[in-house]
């Protein structure tokens, strides 16, 4: 049977490759996103008891009506913004299905979605999939900073999207209020969409503040926003996320969401809405994640890895050009096989496969892992 792909170039996942190698060679694996510690024994023990009570069949399409409301409240306290749960939040199974569907609902064959690289690997293939094209816009480090007027020249009357990423990964920068109200400007009278996700909006570090769209009334009429729990609470195997987006943007990403999943595991919505009532759960995160971050680096002192600064996610990214010229996907398999530590070369978050010899390492880790693993780099 013959078939043409409709994602010729897409082949195995560098995370899927990192992994499989730093098992391989039973190395310390900081290159896939995930900690190696367990979520919070209460959320755990409140899954078991609302599975107990019977909350085992579908829930309701957009989510459960109390985590829903938790969310808004959650929205209102932080950032000021008045959400309604029944008709601007739905429980997704992960961001990135969050991230899939809204692609799916709002970008058509001929259109053209502005994505800034380097990028998480979701977002072009699924806007190839709907037939569109990728606009990239090159971000360059050691700063990887957003210059509105070259962003501006990239849009076109086939311009439907604009995906921003904030706290960023790969690089750990964050935008500043300045960048979206430069945002706002660009959209202006336009019919841009824009793709916020805001997945690391917790781990935001040195007492900066997370600058959600949420806090830009005008900008949020356009925009479809992406939450992770996984990445709040320690469980990214449970895929379970949110969108957030005005009544008229969020009837369309509906529309697609209950032919995609149509709703999300049950008695773990009820937990997560249950454990929310404490919103130290989540509002001490950044505290939690600064201290490994910081501790990583104090493991790194002596190290020839030249560290770039992380403002935010659990990523730290190191400049290797002192140790080796080697293309950043040579020396990251080459660091794993022969020194047994996993990282993820920057190079793979670009489509022209940008080389600044860069590679990213996950700090979501207890600090045993990440004392060896920096006594292992410091040898390099």
């Amino acid at each position: 049977m013959e078939f043409k792909s409709k994602l010729p170039n897409v082949g195995t996942t560098i995370f899927t490759v990192m992994s499989a190698l730093a098992r391989e060679h039973n190395a310390i694996n900081l290159s896939q996103g995930f900690p190696n510690f367990d979520c919070s024994p209460k959320l755990h023990s409140l899954v078991q008891e609302y599975m107990a009570k019977g909350h085992n069949q579908y829930a309701p399409m957009a989510g459960v009506p109390v985590l829903r409301e938790a969310l808004a409240e959650k929205v209102k306290n932080l950032y000021g913004a008045e959400i309604d749960p029944n008709t601007e939040i739905t429980i997704a199974a992960g961001a990135t299905q969050a991230i899939f569907t809204i692609i799916s609902a709002f970008v058509k064959t001929g259109d053209e979605v502005i994505l800034l690289e380097p990028a998480y690997d979701s977002y072009k293939p699924s806007v190839e999939l709907m037939g569109a094209k990728p606009v990239i816009y090159e971000l360059t480090g050691p700063d990887y900073k957003v210059d509105w007027d070259k962003m501006k020249s990239l849009c076109s009357d086939r311009t439907r999207m604009i995906i921003v990423n904030t706290p960023h990964n790969p690089t750990g920068t964050i935008l500043t209020a300045a960048d979206m109200e430069a945002l706002q400007e660009l959209t202006r009278d336009t019919n841009i969409l824009v793709l916020s996700d805001e997945v690391y909006e917790h781990l935001i570090y040195d007492g900066e503040a997370h600058q959600s769209v949420l806090r830009f009334p005008e900008l949020f009429q356009r925009t479809l926003i992406t939450y992770s729990f996984g990445k709040t609470f320690h469980s990214t195997g449970w895929k379970i996320g949110y969108c957030v987006a005005p009544e008229h943007l969020m009837k369309e990403f509906r529309k697609v969401h209950q032919f995609n999943v149509f709703s999300v595991n049950t008695p773990m919505q009820y937990a997560i809405a249950d454990f929310m009532s404490n919103p130290n759960e989540y509002l001490s995160l950044n505290h939690f994640f600064q201290q490994k971050r910081d501790f990583f680096l104090e493991t790194m002192n002596g190290a020839r890895f030249r560290p770039i600064p992380c403002k935010g996610t659990y990523f730290q990214l190191f400049d290797y050009s002192e140790i080796s010229d080697e293309k950043d996907t040579n020396f990251a398999k080459r660091i794993t096989c022969e020194f047994g530590v996993a990282s993820i070369p920057v190079s793979v978050f670009y489509s022209n496969g940008r080389d600044e010899k860069v590679v990213r390492f996950c700090f979501a880790k207890t600090e045993d892992m990440l004392a060896q693993a920096g006594e292992v780099l410091r040898g390099i």
